[in-house]
């Protein structure tokens, strides 16, 4: 059993390791890795890391969040309007790594983390009535990252697909993957390719993960395609093209109803203050709402906040109400 007293905390990659397990409360059929960490409250945790699952336990109590089927609430937290639900929420999901290291614990297990959250924050999103959720993932700037946390990204998106994405095509939801696919790995490309096909004709919520996406890249294709267009004679000249000829060329296209392709609401969480190149074309009117959380402490009373703000605020697009 690998026990670490905090704050040294040795930069391992749990892949690959076989540990015995730590208690027969947890799962009879996975081997465990134990992390030794400590709050501010100088409070001892132990995070036990097991098939991209982060658990924390205190004393004898685990604590884990719990991730449900995602049924529709019959009634809406209190302060919420069904009427007034964002239809399209998007979410950078920032602080991964900050909310590792300040635990003493590897960047890997904040990434394990932030996948937890993900999950929580999809289904709750299903419950809460919104009908498209888009996740900032792994931008085209994050391939500087040191090479191996970037190789533990891209088996983490592929144990994300076969396990989490599959439970979410289970509850009917559609699911699909923009930005650059054709720069990963093969492996994560056909899990992509094949998620996307078998989810096609759900009529639940889409959920849409960007991966290796830029808003630049976005647009730049989409410029692309429109100017071989005009150059094949498929369009008459380019007084044929306006916006909403360029949106139908964003890959935002890969969400059916094409009312709900631009974020209502963009939820950015860590404290960061910007768009860091995400959705730049898609987010022209869309209300922004920046959290002081890191993504992994992310929960549903925070979602529930940000909604709420949502719904107060005056979507005028340019006009105004005397």
């Amino acid at each position: 059993m690998l026990c670490v007293n905090f704050p040294a905390v040795a930069p391992t990659i749990f892949n690959n390791m076989s540990m015995n397990k730590p208690s027969s409360r947890l799962s009879s059929s996975h081997n465990y890795s134990r992390i030794k960490s400590r709050d501010n409250n100088n409070n001892y945790y132990y995070y036990y890391y097991c098939g991209g699952v982060v658990k924390r336990r205190m004393g004898s109590s685990i604590i884990k969040s719990s991730c449900g089927t995602g049924g529709a609430y019959k009634e809406l937290p209190e302060g919420l309007e069904k009427e007034l639900m964002p239809k399209h929420v998007a979410v950078i999901m920032d602080g991964n790594r900050r909310w590792a290291k300040s635990r003493g614990l590897p960047v890997q297990l904040g990434h394990t983390a932030g996948r937890r959250a993900m999950k929580q924050l999809t289904l709750n999103c299903k419950k809460f009535g919104v009908q498209v959720l888009t996740v900032f993932a792994f931008s085209t700037e994050n391939w500087i990252r040191p090479k191996e946390e970037v190789e533990f990204l891209m088996n983490l998106f592929e144990e994300v697909i076969r396990s989490d994405m599959e439970e979410l095509i289970q509850n009917d939801m559609r699911v699909s993957v923009v930005g650059n696919v054709g720069g990963l790995r093969p492996s994560l490309q056909s899990l992509i390719t094949s998620s996307s096909e078998r989810s096609k004709d759900n009529k639940g919520m889409d959920m849409v993960t960007a991966l290796n996406y830029s808003g630049r890249y976005d647009i730049t294709e989409a410029t692309k395609q429109i100017a071989r267009k005009v150059k094949d004679g498929v369009l008459g000249s380019v007084e044929d093209i306006d916006e909403t000829l360029i949106e139908k060329h964003l890959q935002t296209n890969v969400i059916e109803e094409s009312s709900f392709r631009n974020p209502d609401l963009l939820i950015r969480t860590s404290g960061e203050l910007r768009l860091s190149n995400f959705m730049l074309w898609q987010s022209a009117y869309t209300e922004l709402i920046f959290v002081d959380k890191l993504f992994p402490d992310f929960n549903e009373a925070d979602l529930v906040e940000a909604l709420t703000l949502f719904q107060k605020r005056q979507r005028r697009y340019g006009g105004h109400k005397y």
